[in-house]
């Protein structure tokens, strides 16, 4: 039997279909809850590797069982498969033929890292005491995304810990980025309209006018950050879409706002969503106009465990060299992996994506988005390395 160190020069060997499994899923691009292609070639992979597996949980989500040879603790694996309602505008072979959806976060990486992961822990399964899940999730892009509901049909029943991994383009390939406590934003949206009553533009005391209103609404926005929470605490408010009119000289009967809200702690959360109330009503009142207000709560903030994040940290550091172990920078953007983080102990952490070509430099959901493909390696070596920590003696 070979010793379990030796599945990492396997990993280097592996490149070749990592690579190939990457760039099928980047040219076949499927949006949230619209994966069945996708979990398709997912399946037929796993089960070519001898897996048992399970499939539409959550809509398409898929998850495969590794049985070790001895009785343990039970980790999770996961990687999420959907794509953006994105044109590519990348000239590789690889492009998504699918106009309008593009791979342009990086899930495919992550998937064609996992089922490598799969394959070989497999081939390695008598080493391991103890069971892992791998677990590929839909719908991460999209809420209430696919985390949540393959939570509440059970795939966390029995799991001790849980782990993911999620290229970064702003980081060198090569590097690692591991911290602990809160890394990832909670994500809300809200939508307002604003009913005033329309009429001509040369007679504004005739009507009641939703642009003025919906300007002094967004004014007012601006302030619950800067006035009403904590300077120690963080929190965004933005506007993104302000709709209203259509003629230079009528004034129109409704005017659309919306927005996100982003924080940490639950608390502020709580703070904004009752101030947006609160200031929209209080606007419209003053001005004898209408509201309506759509608040949708969306993922809540990653947190990553102490312990757990400490642990990762510190075995990285044994396979990628500590300089290459680097803190993570807590981002306002959000992740619907924080739903497993809140019910099992581990960490999420990122892995570098750009070398020095320009094409690995574009930012996440940028319609040139591309990786250097390298880093699926390093993902594939950091699960490896976790589950020889946990599972292997």
């Amino acid at each position: 039997m070979k010793d379990f160190s030796s599945i990492f020069d396997e990993v280097e060997k592996q490149f070749s279909d990592i690579q190939n499994w990457r760039r099928h899923l980047h040219k076949y691009p499927e949006l949230s809850f619209e994966e069945k292609n996708t979990a398709r070639f997912i399946e037929e992979k796993l089960r070519s590797f001898g897996l048992p597996v399970k499939t539409q949980i959550g809509g398409h989500g898929i998850v495969a069982e590794l049985e070790g040879k001895e009785p343990g603790k039970t980790i999770a694996l996961r990687a999420d498969f959907d794509a953006l309602p994105i044109h590519e505008e990348n000239d590789t072979t690889y492009a998504s033929v699918n106009p309008g959806v593009m791979h342009a976060c990086g899930h495919d990486g992550h998937t064609a890292a996992l089922l490598g992961t799969a394959q070989l822990l497999n081939k390695y399964k008598d080493h391991l005491n103890g069971k892992i899940l791998f677990v590929f999730q839909p719908a991460e892009e999209k809420p209430p995304g696919g985390a949540k509901i393959m939570i509440e049909e059970g795939i966390l029943d029995g799991v001790d810990f849980i782990f993911g991994a999620h290229l970064a383009s702003d980081i060198p390939v090569g590097q690692v980025a591991v911290g602990a406590g809160y890394q990832m934003a909670a994500v809300d949206k809200f939508a307002i309209t604003i009913k005033g009553h329309g009429g001509h533009g040369a007679r504004p005391h005739d009507s009641i006018d939703p642009i003025v209103i919906g300007s002094e609404i967004v004014q007012s926005l601006q302030k619950i950050v800067s006035r009403r929470v904590d300077p120690l605490k963080s929190a965004v408010v933005t506007l993104g879409v302000f709709q209203s009119g259509a003629a230079f000289n009528v004034i129109p009967d409704e005017a659309k706002l919306e927005g996100t809200v982003r924080t940490f702690d639950e608390d502020v959360r709580d703070l904004i969503e009752n101030e947006i109330h609160s200031i929209v009503k209080g606007i419209t009142n003053a001005n004898q106009a209408n509201y309506k207000i759509d608040f949708l709560r969306g993922y809540p903030a990653l947190f990553n465990h102490h312990k757990e994040t400490t642990t990762v940290k510190s075995i990285l550091t044994e396979i990628f060299n500590q300089e290459n172990v680097v803190e993570l920078e807590p981002s306002m953007g959000a992740e619907d992996f924080a739903y497993f983080l809140k019910e099992k102990p581990g960490t999420f952490f990122k892995v570098g994506s750009r070398n020095e070509s320009e094409s690995t430099h574009y930012p996440h959901h940028h319609p040139k988005f591309d990786i250097d493909e390298r880093a699926l390696l390093y993902i594939e070596k950091a699960f490896i390395k976790i589950v020889s920590h946990y599972l292997v003696d």
